[in-house]
């Protein structure tokens, strides 16, 4: 073992070449190492070694295999984000934190933030419990699935929350220095609030990819090193994927506790300040107000973090395992590779854009910088520099990462050249950047439709909501057809547009997942764009309640006016890859359908059996050879009037399949099996296709489980936000009152002469955030299993796509809503319709609060709704596949 590490770490060391690269004569004086130990990962051999030269004395590793090269780029590029959010974070610290009472003002936040997120980790904390006992149950208990999916799950959790926890750190201590910035210019205040939100935008992304590669190195090269059996790529992929579930889980408790909890303190602070009593936002004679900058924390950034860590690897997992089962056996092979090695560098593809676009996003990070002009064109335009010159740069690097990575296939190559997945990439890029604009024209005040949400409000309250809902219900079309056109063109450019070959089906799902991981791949600045939002409203306040110069509000407001639009512009981002990762995720279920029935298979012909073929189910077939088990498919069509199969018992185990049944011809896995009345050819689990399954298990909509599972699904969406509002309505309402007491009872408040208690609102919100988080995260959990339990596979697969087409488009509506509201609060904050205090304003501060809840708490939540449903679908596959009624023969 000592000598197998010790080779391990010689490989990491110094990688210099790609494999087949031939060294320089003068470095070839060395032969290849002796004794490096040989393991079987993904069915291929994979050596731990290289060959060593010898320049001036010193040695020199001339080639490594290409995993070593993609995984160790992919490490370094998650090392870098952390190193330079580091730097950022330690950048932020030294800048000048402001006057006594600023430092006071952000340390009653930062206390607030730090005693709610210890809170709220100690009730995920036992639901992870929980979970893991589950899983280990369903892994060493029943045999469903890997025995690393428990430990996958706790991994994925505690990095998703460690994102969280990081950016909400920063943001709390970043919020009196970006107002001491907006003091001397909004170019400073700009800067301090924009790089501690890259500290969020880089640590998310470091942590995803850093938590992936770990996981690769785990299963890929320490399992087999430690004697344990080695796994294929498929359950690499797969176990993988697993841990998105928990990164899933605790980004949903992050987004829904954080949510009520902000909007709570939000809707409270404004309805009785604002509305009531006239007083500015952020006045410190406000109870709710060090509660409402607490929840701008633990919501629009902790919350928001998890969410897009969540995103982020759930993209780059889902497509890896989309790339193996596209180079899987009798697929879409490229000449001269085998299976693994085809399977193998499809699943690294991701890794290396990912990798790649964390080093070109933090080079964009320092292309920010702007004017004194306090315009959100000036803003964004300064914005733009960093992002466009991102994308840009992504879209060469993924042409070569494509071009150097993906063997070629024929009748897939653009030009000859390059392989169509890197079109699919560029199309994830263009749909996300037409994503953002459409959502910055949506809901920025810039624009017609937020200006003329602003005129509605002249008429009072009910004009303003109804032209609120208005807009973001029509707003949804552009989003729709942009991901829709997005996922054609990705398809068809990863496998030929061949959209009816069976064959090539996986690899043009292949080309949707990879779609999203460029979508994704800037995300180290494009979050830095969405996490400043908070910190510049948290300047505001604290600018407001030291009693700064008007102008610092100004310019923090200009900030804050401008994080509005690029928070729903990484909402959009967020919810157009979720569209993209769950069709990924969909495919990923069906290839965990492929494992679950391989395991039932294996546990349900025991060692000692006589070789031959077993009838295990109605509809599945094991045949044993020698310590080895090979599985097909049996549709009903194939055995109709078969008596002899249908009279086989299996209430007590798997039944051996008398002769004359099936035919046999071939061996090992190339074995066929027909049947002998009729001739049909029975599906081989090992080798069967996407649509093989769909068939299988009919997943058409005239299958009325497919059908009532496409209802479940909507029904999930429309069930999951009215949870949540009506959770942010009885919190508000709590937060409403004891406001009003306050005021009532203490009159000194109003005068200026007494401090208000700010603590009770905060423990308001606390309380309310725990309780009211717990039912709708639970449902996200158990609904895919009951579905899949009752209406087996086919209705898991109507759930998801239910929930997919219904959520995407509420998702957009209530963010887009939600942002519009709040822009045109604030334009009429800036002097339109005769400014603060006016009845416009009143009006448009109601329609604010409507949209809270739509763009902070069920908008944004929805996205890691659908992710979790898919992700506890693929988890919990080998059990609907082993236990469900239909399995069980009884529905």
């Amino acid at each position: 073992m000592k000598d197998k590490l010790a080779g391990l770490v010689g490989v990491l060391g110094v990688m210099l070449a790609a494999p087949g690269v031939q060294a320089a004569p003068a470095f070839q004086a060395a032969p290849l190492t002796q004794g490096w130990p040989v393991a079987q990962a993904g069915g291929s051999p994979v050596v731990w070694g290289a060959a060593f030269g010898n320049v001036l004395g010193v040695p020199v590793l001339l080639g490594v295999s290409l995993e070593v090269i993609v995984w160790a780029g992919a490490l370094v590029g998650a090392l870098a984000a952390l190193a330079q959010a580091w730097l950022f974070y330690r950048w932020m610290i030294r800048a000048d934190e402001g006057s006594p009472r600023m430092v006071e003002i952000a340390s009653f936040v930062r206390e607030g933030a730090n005693a709610y997120l210890k809170q709220q980790y100690k009730v995920v904390a036992a639901f992870f419990v929980v979970i893991f006992l589950l899983l280990a149950l369903a892994a060493f208990g029943l045999n469903v699935q890997s025995r690393w999916v428990p430990f996958a799950f706790l991994t994925g959790g505690f990095f998703s929350g460690l994102a969280g926890w990081c950016g909400m750190k920063t943001a709390t201590w970043a919020s009196s220095r970006t107002a001491a910035g907006a003091q001397k210019s909004l170019n400073q205040g700009l800067q301090v609030a924009f790089r501690s939100g890259a500290v969020m935008g880089l640590v998310v992304v470091g942590l995803g990819l850093l938590d992936i590669c770990l996981w690769f190195a785990a299963l890929y090269w320490l399992v087999p090193m430690l004697g344990f059996p080695p796994l294929s790529l498929v359950e690499i992929t797969v176990t993988m994927l697993c841990f998105g579930m928990g990164a899933s889980s605790q980004a949903l408790f992050a987004r829904v506790g954080g949510g009520i909890f902000t909007k709570a303190a939000d809707v409270g602070a404004d309805l009785v300040g604002k509305v009531e009593h006239s007083i500015p936002e952020d006045d410190p004679r406000n109870p709710a107000t060090i509660a409402d900058n607490v929840g701008d924390n633990v919501g629009d950034v902790a919350g928001m973090g998890a969410d897009l860590y969540e995103s982020y690897c759930g993209s780059i997992l889902a497509t890896a395992a989309l790339g193996v089962s596209a180079f899987a056996a009798g697929g879409a092979l490229p000449e001269g590779l085998s299976a693994e090695e085809s399977q193998l560098r499809a699943m690294l593809l991701p890794l290396a854009i990912a990798g790649a676009g964390i080093l070109i996003s933090i080079i964009g990070i320092y292309l920010v910088r702007t004017e004194e002009s306090a315009t959100q064109k000036t803003l964004l335009r300064a914005l733009a520099k960093g992002i466009n010159f991102s994308t840009f740069l992504v879209v060469a690097v993924a042409i070569l990462l494509s071009w150097y990575i993906l063997p070629p296939i024929q009748g897939t190559m653009l030009f000859n050249a390059v392989p169509g997945v890197a079109g699919s990439v560029i199309v994830g890029l263009l749909a996300g950047w037409l994503i953002g604009k459409w959502t910055e024209y949506s809901t920025s005040n810039e624009f017609k439709p937020t200006r003329f949400l602003a005129d509605q409000a002249v008429t009072g309250p009910a004009t303003v909501i109804i032209g609120g809902v208005a807009e973001g219900m029509i707003s949804t079309w552009f989003p729709v057809i942009t991901v829709g056109i997005g996922m054609l063109l990705a398809f068809g450019l990863a496998n030929g547009w061949s959209y009816g070959s069976a064959s090539s089906f996986a690899l043009g799902l292949y080309g949707v997942g990879i779609s999203a991981v460029g979508m994704l791949s800037t995300l180290g600045i494009t979050l830095a764009t969405d996490a400043y939002g908070p910190i510049a409203d948290n300047a505001g306040g604290n600018a407001q309640m030291a009693g700064l110069d008007p102008v610092v509000r100004e310019r923090t407001d200009a900030l804050d006016s401008l994080g509005n639009t690029t928070a729903a512009t990484g909402k959009g981002f967020a919810i157009g890859s979720a569209a993209l990762t769950a069709l990924a995720l969909l495919a990923a279920y069906v290839e965990e359908v492929r494992v679950g029935f391989e395991r039932w298979g294996n546990a349900a012909v025991v060692k000692g059996s006589p070789d031959g073929l077993y009838k295990v189910s109605s509809q599945f077939l094991v045949w044993k050879e020698g310590q080895i088990r090979y599985h097909w498919l049996v549709e009903p069509a194939a055995v109709a009037g078969i008596k002899g199969w249908h009279d086989l018992d299996v209430s007590g185990g798997a039944a051996k399949v008398p002769d004359g049944i099936f035919q046999t011809s071939g061996s090992g896995e190339n074995r066929t099996v027909t049947v002998s009345l009729t001739g049909a050819k029975l599906v081989n689990v090992h080798r069967a296709t996407l649509p093989d399954f769909t068939r299988f298990y009919d997943a058409s909509l005239m299958n009325p489980k497919v059908l009532v599972g496409v209802f479940l699904g909507a029904m999930a969406v429309f069930a999951f936000c009215a949870m949540t509002m009506k959770a942010v309505g009885r919190a508000a309402k709590g937060m409403v009152e004891e406001v009003r007491n306050q005021f009532r009872t203490r009159p000194g408040i109003m005068q200026g002469t007494e401090k208000p208690d700010y603590a009770t609102p905060v423990a308001i919100s606390t309380r309310a955030a725990q309780r009211e988080m717990i039912a709708p995260s639970l449902m996200a959990l158990i609904i895919p299993v009951a579905t899949g339990l009752v209406l087996d596979v086919s209705g898991v697969m109507g759930l998801l796509v239910g929930a997919l087409t219904t959520g995407f488009c509420v998702a957009v509506f209530m963010a887009n809503s939600g942002g519009a509201w709040d822009n045109a609060k604030k334009f009429i904050e800036g002097g339109a319709h005769g400014g603060k205090g006016t009845d416009a304003h009143k009006a448009a501060v109601v329609g604010d609060t409507v949209g809270d809840p739509f763009k902070d708490t069920s908008g944004p939540s929805l996205n890691i709704l659908l992710k979790l449903m898919s992700m506890v679908s693929v988890v919990a596959a080998g059990l609907v596949v082993r236990y469900s009624l239909g399995a069980l023969g009884i529905f």
